[in-house]
């Protein structure tokens, strides 16, 4: 018995991906860059799979660009746009949640002058389009947010965090990090005022290394990187021609299916949410408007990791929170004024277009054994 609930760490491949990425290494072999019929036909694939992702993010297909990952595509936008733009301001607006490869890129920022200004969330664990208003002025140079936490699932307000703060500084830039809710919530980004967003392929179906980096027509990046100018010189290196196929093949099968997946998931958390009311020694940590597949809780006098791997021998798995921190305590909890004590025994579970009920009652009976087991030996 295998039940994985870890879908915001990363993905099981799906069936199209793979075949994707397969046919793409026997058949279609060939440099994207050479002059030849082989050249010529791993370009034609790569094409088609930026317009396949293009389309999903609502974006003409020459605004999109191809990255080994989200945390290249954050890299590559908050430094890229800096450098490109320094006389605009030397503040960058962000908040306390964001993922490492957000914060920590901000943060390396200081030290080349750049003030950083972080926004909180509110009680309930939201925010405000107004918090960023208010804390851009005419020295704001870029304002980075993410779409969705991957740890509680809050989703942010884009499209009316991007107008509050055009409305008060038009030159500032705006990033957003997209990754856990690309192909899985509702999202246009020729509807909101994004220069740059970030996707991840391994969220969302595909294989681990591939990503992409929506750039707005008329907006510049200094590139990271020098070399054989692929990617119209943004990006340069051989694109990975399976990869960059596999991530079309499951943006084509995931996209389509994103309001049955919706409806699927909020079934899935109503049905734990039921249970999880009979159970004392748990508390919820995600906001009753989180998106449907995150569910962040605490296991009240049960720490994370221990509880990580009571149920792992049940072949259950889940998340003690991002899998970026490796267990270090959560700045994400810590931010939304959760005590540390509850921070410490929280869980996060994620669901896939794979996850049924079944699997929910079997993590519920881990965790009830879990509960009275681990609660015995202390």
């Amino acid at each position: 018995m295998e039940v994985y609930l870890d879908n915001s760490a990363t993905t099981k491949v799906c069936a199209a991906a793979c075949e994707a990425a397969v046919s793409a290494m026997k058949t279609v072999y060939g440099n994207p860059s050479s002059l030849h019929r082989l050249g010529f036909e791993a370009e034609k694939l790569v094409t088609q799979s930026r317009k396949q992702i293009a389309g999903a993010l609502s974006c003409s297909p020459d605004e999109l660009y191809f990255t080994s990952g989200a945390t290249e595509s954050n890299n590559l936008a908050i430094r890229g746009l800096t450098a490109a733009y320094p006389r605009i301001g030397r503040k960058i607006v962000t908040t306390t949640i964001e993922h490492p490869s957000v914060s920590e890129t901000v943060e390396s920022l200081c030290s080349t002058g750049y003030e950083v200004i972080k926004i909180s969330p509110d009680s309930d664990g939201n925010f405000s389009p107004d918090a960023f208003a208010e804390a851009v002025d005419e020295n704001t140079a870029l304002v980075t947010f993410m779409l969705v936490n991957n740890e509680v699932g809050v989703l942010l307000p884009a499209a009316e965090i991007c107008k509050a703060v055009k409305r008060k500084n038009p030159n500032t830039l705006i990033h957003i990090d997209a990754v856990q809710g690309f192909c899985k919530v509702p999202f246009r980004s020729d509807r909101i005022l994004a220069d740059t967003i970030s996707i991840s392929g391994h969220k969302i179906y595909a294989p681990k290394g591939v990503g992409g980096l929506y750039l707005k027509k008329g907006v510049r990046l200094k590139p990271a990187q020098t070399g054989g100018g692929q990617e119209k010189g943004l990006r340069s290196g051989t694109e990975s021609v399976p990869l960059i196929a596999a991530f079309g093949a499951a943006v084509a099968e995931t996209y389509p299916n994103m309001e049955n997946n919706q409806t699927h998931y909020r079934q899935l958390r109503e049905h734990l949410k039921k249970r999880l009311m009979n159970q004392p020694e748990i508390v919820m940590n995600s906001p009753e408007n989180a998106v449907p597949y995150i569910c962040n809780f605490s296991v009240r006098g049960i720490r994370s990791e221990i509880m990580l791997h009571f149920l792992e021998q049940s072949g259950i798995y889940v998340s003690s929170g991002s899998a970026c921190a490796k267990g270090k305590p959560s700045p994400v909890l810590a931010a939304m004024g959760i005590p540390k004590e509850r921070a410490d025994s929280a869980l996060r579970i994620s669901f896939s277009p794979e996850t049924t009920i079944s699997d929910i009652d079997l993590l519920l009976d881990g965790l009830n054994n879990g509960i009275s087991s681990l609660q015995k030996m202390r």
